[in-house]
């Protein structure tokens, strides 16, 4: 079964109608497609097209897609993928080997244990990237030139999503902002070839907790599977350096419901391990959430309190999680 792929540089040419109409199946039939962006980037001068699009995937219920000529240098892209397998090879694979978590694998005790080895670098507002044991210098230089460039990409993001919701340019990032702005950090992680992947998830089925995720992703090793009218789909391999995007809860929240944070779930593999570097740009942690007012979702409550439930209902639905909130916020009698 093959994900349809939509050539966005289409919409502005004669095969509009075309491309309109084969957008509008992927979405109404998926839910969720390839994006290929070849006649402009997200840097261009003019974003209407791509703003145009972003609402009818929106209209269709979508939540995630690919992009490619994204503005984030490539072969940048390509070094960052380069030095943080070496790192994994050189400080993070033996010591997983040798982990509990390995260890469970073999005596089946594993059935709420993720079969990955992370670390999370923390950007904004407080860097933590030279706290993080064994991180070469070239690599702290390559994640933070990459994420520099992916800063600007989430905030056009942000921008063109509130642009389609009918609010102010500036709407999510000032929503997310504290006292000192969002927040932003990266989830580094491989996902270890794994000898029974049967017995175990590579990350359980979760939505996630913020507001826009980035990914780069491995171009080789699948795994990554998003739920689609009760289906798992099997996300393939980015290829060319594309990133795959999908919206979080806060999204969800402050959009009332128009876009939707997607369950998904990471495969365990037995041909090889997957690399994920999952960029969020999130609410700061002080950063008081609630629907735009525009869009009247009914509660109020702070990043902080909602990561707190989080933490204990993380792979659970989502749902009843929105219900608790409102009635800690007094919303529901």
């Amino acid at each position: 079964m093959e994900i349809p792929m939509i050539d966005f540089g289409e919409l502005r040419g004669e095969n509009r109608n075309k491309t309109m109409s084969l957008l509008h199946a992927a979405c109404e039939n998926w839910g969720f497609f390839q994006a290929r962006i070849s006649a402009f980037s997200l840097y261009c001068e003019s974003n209407l097209g791509l703003a145009m699009l972003t609402e009818e995937m929106t209209g269709h219920g979508l939540t995630f897609l690919q992009i490619e000529n994204h503005g984030v240098d490539k072969s940048l892209m390509e070094k960052v993928k380069s030095l943080v397998k070496s790192h994994y090879e050189q400080n993070l694979k033996a010591n997983f080997y040798e982990s509990e978590i390995a260890s469970q694998l073999v005596t089946g005790r594993n059935s709420k244990t993720d079969w990955e080895t992370t670390f999370f670098i923390s950007h904004q507002p407080n860097s933590n990237i030279t706290e993080i044991p064994s991180l070469s210098k070239d690599l702290c230089t390559a994640l933070e030139e990459y994420i520099a460039q992916l800063i600007m990409l989430a905030e056009q993001l942000s921008e063109l999503m509130c642009e389609n919701l009918g609010l102010d340019k500036d709407h999510i990032k000032k929503s997310f902002s504290g006292e000192r702005g969002p927040s932003m950090g990266t989830k580094v992680a491989i996902y270890p070839q794994c000898p029974q992947p049967e017995q175990v998830r590579g990350l359980r089925e979760h939505t996630d907790a913020g507001g826009i995720i980035l990914l780069l992703q491995d171009d080789q090793v699948p795994g990554l599977e998003f739920l689609k009218d009760g289906k798992w789909v099997q996300i393939p391999p980015s290829k060319n350096n594309t990133i795959f995007i999908n919206t979080g809860d806060q999204v969800e929240i402050l959009s009332n419901g128009r876009y939707k944070s997607a369950l998904h779930r990471v495969m365990a593999e037995r041909n090889g391990s997957r690399l994920s570097i999952a960029t969020f740009y999130n609410p700061a942690s002080d950063a008081v959430i609630s629907p735009a007012p525009k869009l009247l979702y009914p509660n109020q409550f702070t990043f902080g309190d909602y990561l707190k439930l989080y933490a204990t209902t993380k792979f659970l639905e989502k749902e009843p999680r929105f219900e608790t909130l409102k009635k800690m916020a007094g919303t529901v009698a």
